[in-house]
């Protein structure tokens, strides 16, 4: 019986190895043997996440062909990596992709580090900051004393507590777009709606149009569920949507879904203007496709700039244009707590479809954002994460400027994330190199389809002060690593402390 799960295609895995050779190697640099530059391509495309472990791999021909190289190279690639525990082989199955023993798996999007490693290693990988505090405090005491009603109930509310979600309502009414609870369905973070959304609207087999770069956890979100994703490149310079492409998407692709983040878009951090997004609704509308918007970063404004109406402004019924919102980036990501905005219909099958999922949301966490709302505590906590991110962009931005000068990147008005091209460099290779002298960052491809954006890391504004003047030392010192041709080698990540 064959041990692989599923299968890389040649043409698929020849695009995603020739985007790491990005640029050539520097005067002095050490240029590896044909085989061992493609075994060590193939490998780190299997510790990024980016070929799954268990993936068989083309034959031997079939992958000398893709790349124009000879079939011997292949072969000793091949067995430079079953060497290593990186490849496994028999006759009649193939070869399939593994990972040496002792080894963790890979992970496939970017979950942040386990506590007990952030002593030996900067953690650039996930866009989230420690609580606001004392607000965290304050709201779960508020939920505390808001709980012995609910206590006596079943505790089962697959749509969410009545209560946030009239608070949800009435913010949305606040900002000019008159909702009803009826059309808010409370989920578990933002994951969690999309994760519904997908199941419901686009089955295995089914395109979404994503913008190109996207946010990496929803990427893969999408393609665990099956869909066929259709990136649609944003304009040059990446600040903002180009809406001819999406207009040709949506009328040639004729996409079911269609995913966005227009508030300080993640990664690039670019904010949509008002006529783009009014021409994206009526692009959607009349393709058929259901526009799913991420509202995720939204009350992350970190510079004085005006802010453009909502998307669902220009479809206030929530028929083309489903919303999704999140305690998570703008509070803390241990709260999760997330929504769905949309008109009452989609809400009522949203619900219905949950019902073989989590069933509901906790009451415990939907009570301490309910009562952060209600009293003000959310607008002073959220003032507090605007100020942290704020010092924490500034102080990166500096280090990164002085210590990597050649790199280039656009300095957003809001959100978490700078979206940096790397004068040439692989941004793979630098995430590797990255981690052996500790310093995780997540690279470009992550945020792509299909081997995209392999120029470019995302860093997020999670450290301040001197631990961003070390971070930016260590990135530095990758890049070296990278530029003398000694980043792709095996050896573990050194030990800092930070």
């Amino acid at each position: 019986m064959a041990q692989w799960t599923s299968a890389v295609g040649p043409a698929q895995l020849a695009r995603q190895l020739q985007a790491q050779r990005t640029r050539p190697a520097g005067p002095g640099a050490r240029k590896p043997p044909a085989y061992r530059a493609l075994a060590d391509g193939i490998r780190l495309l299997v510790l990024e996440g980016r070929v799954p472990v268990a993936a068989r791999l083309p034959a031997e021909r079939e992958l000398a062909l893709a790349l124009a190289v000879s079939r011997t190279t292949v072969a000793a690639a091949y067995e430079a990596l079953r060497t290593e525990g990186f490849l496994e082989s028999r006759r009649g199955a193939g070869s399939w992709t593994a990972v040496p023993a002792g080894n963790p798996l890979p992970a496939r999007g970017l979950e942040p580090l386990p506590p007990e490693s952030l002593g030996s290693m900067i953690d650039l990988g996930c866009a989230a900051l420690p609580a606001p505090e004392p607000w965290l405090t304050r709201g779960v005491r508020g939920a505390l004393e808001e709980l012995p009603p609910y206590a006596h109930t079943h505790g089962d509310y697959p749509a969410g507590l009545p209560a946030l979600r009239q608070m949800l309502a009435d913010r949305y009414t606040a900002r000019g777009i008159p909702t009803m609870p009826e059309q808010i369905m409370v989920t578990t973070g933002a994951m969690g709606a999309m994760d519904a959304i997908c199941h419901l609207f686009a089955g295995r087999g089914e395109r979404i149009a994503v913008e190109s770069p996207s946010y990496a956890n929803i990427l893969q979100l999408m393609r665990e569920a099956g869909a066929r994703l259709v990136p649609v490149a944003m304009s040059e310079g990446l600040g903002s949507w180009d809406l001819g492409r999406w207009r040709q998407v949506l009328r040639d692709a004729a996409p079911r879904l269609a995913y966005v983040v227009a508030d300080f878009h993640n990664p690039t951090g670019a904010l949509a203007d008002e006529d783009q997004r009014r021409q994206l609704v009526e692009a959607a509308r009349s393709a058929g496709t259901v526009l799913v918007v991420d509202e995720t970063m939204t009350e992350l404004r970190l510079d004085d700039v005006e802010m453009p109406r909502p998307v669902c402004a220009f479809d206030p019924a929530g028929s083309t244009v489903l919303t999704v919102g999140s305690a998570s980036k703008a509070f803390w990501a241990g709260m999760r707590i997330g929504w769905v905005r949309a008109a009452p219909d989609v809400i009522r099958s949203l619900v219905a479809a949950r019902a073989y999922a989590d069933l509901g949301t906790p009451v415990l966490e939907q009570l301490g954002v309910n009562w952060l709302m209600r009293t003000g505590g959310w607008e002073e906590a959220v003032g507090l994460r605007r100020d942290q991110a704020r010092r924490n962009r500034d102080a990166l931005v500096a280090a990164v400027r002085r210590e990597l000068p050649e790199w280039e990147f656009v300095v957003p008005s809001g959100g978490l994330t700078l979206w940096v091209r790397t004068g040439g460099l692989s941004g793979s290779r630098l995430a590797e190199a990255g981690e052996r002298v500790g310093v995780r960052v997540p690279s470009g491809p992550r945020f792509g389809v299909d081997g995209a954006f392999e120029g470019f890391v995302r860093l997020p504004f999670t450290v301040g002060g001197a631990v961003a003047d070390e971070a930016a030392a260590r990135l530095a010192a990758a890049a070296r690593l990278v530029e003398s041709g000694a980043g792709g080698g095996t050896e573990p990540p050194r030990s800092f402390v930070a």
